[in-house]
């Protein structure tokens, strides 16, 4: 019988953008058993909804995470507006919208480049940052900020893209489009990337039911839910659907991705051309007494945002469960018969955001 030994992978660890600990039990350099541990960064974010009043602490929603910051801010100014009877403008709720997809393309392509570089694939890595930059560019130029936006407030935006920003916009997207497909073919078809992910790190679609994998980990296993169907926002005025692949691997995920960034390219050209004039806010009265689970597709998956009022500016309660936090129990099941030199690119394939987990 092969001797067990269990290996420490993280929490630092040339992958790990966050620290991570998984205990790897090993037979002859194959994975049998991950024991996952975490907790390295909590920060108590969760704690603060009851010192500050539920305007301000969508200053605090966007700081959960670097990456989806404005995303966290829509979920959390939803989940205010549900309980408070609130009806956002139109032309807010689409200009949500597109600095939704701005972000879900600033996520995947600098997932991209990650999940490259640890395939060891360093040219791809510098393509897929590049392109990232455009995005931050877009984004700063739009909101100002290219970490953390903060034009989401509840009752609607704090700024607005004037028409010929939109127009500038709206002609950049057909070149920015050639370039992530170029590189999307390399992902997509080149033999030594196909040869390196697919059959790695299998998920069924059952067993991405059974633990409740969410995002692209299981859209990648046939799962085909993305939260955005529900039409929140301004996606009910857009053709949308899911992107949805079937293998279940490592490559299947990254199809997934890489398909999904032609799908927010669209969204925004279909959001600038349909986008209508009127106000960006409406003026909010009262506090909220209530309770909502909100919900929103980041780029990882499905944010849900608990809130829960007592009638007074502070928030009762609030408890927020982030993708990557559903998506580590399918993590540990894909991990069991990876190689450990695979086990990186296996950790990478969920895209996995720490600091979102622990808050």
């Amino acid at each position: 019988m092969p001797e067990r030994i269990v290996v420490p992978f993280g929490p630092q660890h040339p992958v790990l953008p966050e620290p991570i600990h998984l205990d790897l039990v090993l037979e002859d350099e194959k994975v049998v058993d991950v024991i996952p541990s975490i907790g390295y960064i909590h920060r108590g974010l969760e704690q603060l909804i009851q010192k500050r009043e539920f305007t301000e602490y969508v200053y605090v929603a966007e700081r959960i995470c670097g990456i989806c910051s404005f995303m966290h801010a829509l979920c959390y100014c939803q989940g205010i507006e549900h309980i408070m009877g609130i009806e956002v403008p139109d032309r807010a709720k689409y200009l949500r919208t597109i600095w939704s997809e701005c972000s879900r393309l600033h996520s995947h392509l600098l997932w991209l480049g990650l999940f490259a570089d640890g395939m060891g694939f360093e040219n791809l890595f510098m393509r897929s940052w590049q392109l990232r930059e455009k995005v931050l560019d877009v984004l700063e130029d739009t909101t100002g900020g290219r970490v953390i936006q903060g034009t989401c407030k509840v009752g609607g935006v704090r700024r607005d893209i004037v028409p010929e920003k939109l127009a500038e916009m709206h002609r950049a997207l057909d070149p920015f489009e050639k370039e992530c497909r170029d590189l999307g073919d390399i992902f997509l078809n080149d033999e030594t990337v196909k040869y390196r992910l697919q059959g790695l790190g299998v998920l069924s679609k059952d067993e991405a039911y059974a633990l409740g994998a969410v995002g692209p980990t299981a859209r990648a296993s046939g799962v085909a839910i993305d939260h955005r169907e529900t039409g929140y926002a301004a996606y009910g005025d857009l053709g949308f659907k899911p992107v949805v692949e079937t293998a279940g691997d490592c490559y299947a995920r990254c199809a997934v991705r890489v398909k999904e960034i032609y799908a927010s390219i669209d969204l925004i050209r279909q959001a600038i051309d349909q986008i209508p004039e009127g106000p960006l806010d409406v003026k909010v009265k009262g506090t909220p007494d209530g309770e909502y689970f909100s919900r929103v597709e980041q780029p990882r998956g499905e944010v849900i945002h608990y809130l829960r009022g007592n009638g007074t500016k502070h928030l009762a309660r609030a408890r927020i469960r982030t993708p990557t936090l559903a998506n580590i129990p399918p993590l540990v099941k894909m991990l069991p018969g990876a190689q450990l030199a695979d086990v990186p690119v296996v950790v990478l394939s969920i895209d996995p955001c720490i600091s979102c987990t622990e808050r």
